[in-house]
């Protein structure tokens, strides 16, 4: 995003709006992220997180500071990933994939509170959005919000290795073939690099279209206002 500055694409204001966000992403999201993985495995029966100080909301027990400032320079990071001990699952397979798929889980949760956030501020502050300024960027920083969270669930899920989508895929494979995907890991997150740089993988439609949802569903309970 603060190369779309510097690109010229985006006006001041609007970026720093949307540098705002990000910061909330930083330090608040991606850390409810990894403790929901941790907060999962947990309850399957990993208490090695608890162990490790992964189950906390805490941003400097989570934080990866390259993921954090590549957040800041496309709108896209990580955190650090919460090391699970699969042993200690009844299946590991499934416990993987459940606690695998806690993390995306929890950014459209906060998704549908920005969302929530959003409709209530269009339904009882109407005016302050449509005739202030300052109404105006808050519901800039909101919209940011949801479309961020909802970026980073969609990536996420995607079946490549290491990202989350790929344990939930692993579920449904047999045991050799999880096992050839996690022997090149480093080669499909290779290709995964590749792909996103070169856009080909049709993310942003999907990532517009779910973004539409949130805003549409979190509006349902305003509608009779």
């Amino acid at each position: 995003m603060l190369l779309t500055l510097l690109s010229g694409k985006l006006d001041f204001m609007t970026a720093v709006v949307q540098i705002l966000a990000s910061l909330v992403i930083i330090f608040l999201i991606m850390p409810f992220h990894e403790w929901a993985h941790a907060f999962t495995a947990y309850k399957l029966g990993d208490t090695s997180v608890k162990a490790r100080g992964r189950m906390s909301l805490n941003p400097i027990e989570h934080i990866d500071p390259i993921g954090a400032l590549m957040i800041l320079l496309i709108g896209f990071g990580w955190a650090k990933p919460v090391p699970i001990d699969d042993r200690n699952f009844k299946n590991p397979k499934v416990g993987m994939g459940i606690t695998a798929l806690a993390g995306p889980v929890a950014n459209f949760v906060a998704a549908l509170a920005g969302g929530l956030i959003l409709n209530a501020l269009y339904t009882f502050a109407y005016s302050f959005i449509a005739s202030n300024i300052v109404g105006y960027y808050i519901s800039v920083f909101f919209s940011y919000y949801i479309v961020l969270n909802i970026c980073l669930a969609v990536f996420n899920l995607v079946p490549i290795p290491p990202l989350d989508g790929s344990k939930i895929l692993f579920m449904f494979l047999p045991d050799k073939w999880v096992y050839n995907f996690y022997k090149y890991e480093n080669v499909f997150f290779g290709i995964l690099i590749i792909l996103v740089w070169f856009n080909v993988l049709p993310l942003g439609i999907i990532e517009n279209a779910l973004s539409e949802f949130v805003i549409w569903f979190t509006g349902l309970p305003f509608a009779f206002f």
